[in-house]
């Protein structure tokens, strides 16, 4: 009788070898890196301008999309150090990806390094680049029940913002369902909410930064 034994070993285990070495090479730097998530459209790169605008923080992006460099030109105008990574079809980043990147920024000079994730809700909460953490962004049009359909980055990330509240007023949006799916999920997780237009919660976004910069520079 023939035995048969299965071998199994991660096929991103390479990838988190290269994640594991941009963490510790910030660690040593004392540099907070963020992975920034959420769907096309949901207001990730207004988001980054406005913290841009109103943070006083310094920071760099590294910038994901399928293609054009249309996210990385607007930051760029705002004085912002970015870098465009085109993934031509690939639903998500890769830590190999994020440290070429990294040889690209003034790192030394920053407060925080943001990665702008390509716009997808499932794949890149499941890539460790090298973080420190997950932000999940959800925009008040796609719906207050994508947290129980998306659980893993609702449940994984350490910051929630809900953007586009402005829209609040004309949308049949569960504010309530929302803050119970989310708290079920991620009971420690801050809820932001954010007004894309006008710029309201950009300060406590702020504070929450400076908060995590702070903890991260002290080791």
């Amino acid at each position: 009788m023939s035995k048969i034994i299965t071998l199994q070993q991660s096929i991103m285990a390479e990838d988190e070898k290269f994640a594991s070495s941009i963490r510790e090479a910030n660690r040593e730097r004392g540099l907070l890196m963020i992975n920034i998530i959420g769907s096309p459209g949901c207001g990730k790169t207004t988001l980054l301008e406005q913290t841009a605008k109103h943070s006083g923080l310094a920071f760099g992006v590294i910038e994901g999309d399928l293609a054009t460099n249309r996210d990385a030109e607007r930051l760029h105008a705002l004085g912002v150090p970015t870098v465009q990574v085109n993934t031509h079809g690939g639903c998500h980043l890769q830590a190999h990806v994020i440290g070429k990147a990294l040889e690209s920024l003034p790192l030394e000079g920053l407060d925080v390094l943001f990665i702008e994730n390509v716009g997808n809700l499932v794949c890149p909460a499941e890539f460790d680049l090298g973080e420190d953490f997950k932000a999940a962004v959800l925009s008040t049009p796609e719906g207050a029940d994508k947290p129980l359909k998306y659980p893993y980055l609702f449940r994984f990330s350490e910051v929630i913002l809900l953007t586009k509240t402005d829209l609040l007023p004309h949308l049949p949006f569960d504010m309530k369902m929302f803050e119970e799916d989310v708290k079920s999920l991620n009971p420690a997780a801050p809820v932001i909410r954010i007004d894309s237009i006008g710029g309201g919660g950009v300060g406590e976004w702020t504070a929450f930064l400076k908060k995590r910069i702070a903890e991260k520079k002290r080791g």
